[in-house]
């Protein structure tokens, strides 16, 4: 029988239901079919053996000479769970909430605080749509879904996770297709990360699901060799590849040797008949290999992508492990490992497709980053308003989209950035690991065409700040910083007009320096002055 949710303390109707609650695969047993259901929960009805019940054998004997893809694996069912009812009481590290607005593209995931939930984080992810015409698109965008939130798990070193269905009925998806996709990617993964993870559990909150789960369990996660041999028979002719995913054989490339090298060719593809390829003849100008032809980048995708993920989890598992001191310091996540030109590219396309798809208005009017005119050679300014980065009334997440979004527009050319440090406080400060991040989101581009930093009104704190990032965080970036000490020395490098400055930074230069002819931005309200003065 499916582990059911039950109230604590009688009154109350909330509840936490810990994992040895929930009842685990290898401990259902076979309902018979004359089990009467019970009479307060019509839904608690009984299923006959899935083996036996299901056609494609005759009396459920196996035909001879079939195997199953899917062995028993007694390690692996062990951890696997099934509960009847929602993921939300359930105590694990992480449950999965499938959304339409997930912040994110379908079959990709996203996690954040378990907020009052019994678990400690939520991953949420957006399922696809289906068509019958584009069936397989949809199985592998479901399967990423499933295997997305599954990455994520092990990202955050988090081991038990909570599977409410992913699939939809307002997006169309069968259910039983569905449930396939999901049961086999989960299969899948555990093969591979069996070590990683100590727990999964499918959350079944219908009737209809539940007979489809008991039917599909047995044929992908067998509990015995019984099990396994008649299941042979049951399996669909698709159960997807190493990952769960349908192959598309059409589509697959095979790269061998160079056309002249060995006698073969660089690119081979199924033909059908007596057709021989023909190759033109090609002037080879650099070395005559493959690897001085092919790039590495491309390359590397026919790499197993969880092979390429657990190499990823080693190398930051490693490093957070030499930084561990940094977190002492207040350095944050430092030790985070260092991305791959194609992985920076990757990262950022991600973060501009969500920072075009939401509203940031508010994040614009606290004024911490704007454009600019142009300095004295011509080159693109961004203004950083040291004041106005305000900790407390910020969302960090929904700033970072803010500033990649500003900075798309810039950073394909040369660019400068001018930082005004005026009667700011590195008391509220992100960590530098937050830093590392950022630079890594905005990419190579960013990192490449800076200019310069022009950093007004540093003081000695911000200078050490500084040389700790040109250290640790990006050199390349942060040993391109200009200290100006002074507002008519800033002019040199960019003239006023090109620059829209608050009025508490003249104020603050006028204190320092007694040098009150500058005056202040007629362009500038006395808004954003209100606003900080208010703050403090």
């Amino acid at each position: 029988m499916y582990g059911r949710a039950s109230t604590r303390g009688g009154a109350s109707d909330q509840h936490v239901v810990r994992l040895e609650q929930v009842p685990r695969w290898i401990e259902q047993e076979p309902l018979s079919p004359s089990h009467a259901h019970s009479e307060s929960d019509a839904s608690d009805r009984a299923f006959a053996d899935p083996l036996t019940s299901l056609s494609g054998s005759e009396n459920g004997v196996p035909t001879p000479g079939t195997s199953s893809t899917f062995h028993v694996d007694h390690d692996i069912n062990a951890k696997l769970y099934i509960w009847r009812g929602a993921p939300w009481v359930l105590e694990v590290d992480a449950v999965v909430n499938s959304s339409n607005e997930g912040g994110c593209r379908t079959g990709l995931a996203k996690v954040t605080s378990g907020y009052d939930l019994p678990a400690r984080r939520i991953i949420h992810t957006v399922g696809p749509r289906y068509a019958l015409r584009y069936h397989t698109a949809a199985e592998n965008a479901l399967s990423h879904c499933y295997r997305s939130c599954l990455e994520l798990l092990i990202e955050q070193e988090l081991s038990s996770i909570a599977f409410s269905c992913i699939y939809t009925e307002t997006k169309g998806y069968p259910r039983e297709s569905a449930a396939h996709v999901a049961i086999r990617t989960v299969r899948r993964f555990l093969e591979k990360h069996e070590d990683k993870i100590t727990a999964v559990v499918f959350c079944i909150s219908s009737a209809t699901d539940t007979d489809i789960y008991r039917r599909l369990l047995p044929l992908y996660f067998p509990r015995d060799k019984n099990e396994e041999e008649i299941a042979a028979t049951k399996l669909p002719s698709d159960v997807g590849d190493e990952n769960g995913e349908t192959v598309i054989s059409e589509r697959k490339i095979r790269i061998s040797a160079l056309p002249g090298t060995d006698g073969s060719s660089i690119f081979t593809q199924p033909v059908s008949g007596n057709v021989t390829p023909s190759y033109r003849s090609i002037t080879i100008k650099r070395d005559d290999s493959i690897d001085g032809l092919v790039d590495p980048a491309f390359m590397s995708m026919t790499r197993d992508p969880d092979q390429r993920r657990k190499e990823q989890w080693e190398k930051a598992a490693q490093a957070q492990a030499g930084w561990a001191w940094g977190r002492w310091l207040g350095l944050g996540g430092l030790g985070t490992p260092a991305l791959s030109p194609t992985e920076q590219d990757s990262l950022h396309g991600r973060f501009l497709a969500r920072a075009n798809a939401v509203n940031l208005t508010e994040v614009a009017e606290m004024k911490i980053l704007y454009r600019g005119g142009v300095d004295v050679d011509g080159r693109p300014i961004m203004v950083v308003v040291g004041a106005h980065f305000l900790l407390r009334c910020l969302d960090l997440e929904r700033f970072v989209l803010y500033v990649v979004k500003e900075f798309e527009p810039v950073i394909n050319r040369p660019y400068s950035i001018v930082y005004f440090h005026s009667a700011a406080a590195l008391s509220v400060q992100p960590d530098l690991g937050w830093v590392k991040r950022l630079h890594q989101i905005l990419g190579r581009r960013h990192k490449h065409n800076l200019h310069a930093i022009y950093i007004l009104h540093p003081n000695l704190g911000l200078k050490a700040m500084v040389m700790a990032m040109s250290l640790l965080v990006e050199p390349e970036v942060w040993k391109k910083v200009v200290y100006v000490e002074r507002l008519s020395d800033l002019f040199r490098y960019v003239p006023r007009e090109q620059l829209t400055i608050p009025d508490f930074v003249f104020q603050h230069d006028a204190e320092v320096h007694g040098d009150k002819t500058l005056g202040y931005d007629s362009r500038t309200r006395p808004v954003a002055t209100r606003r900080l003065l208010g703050s403090r």
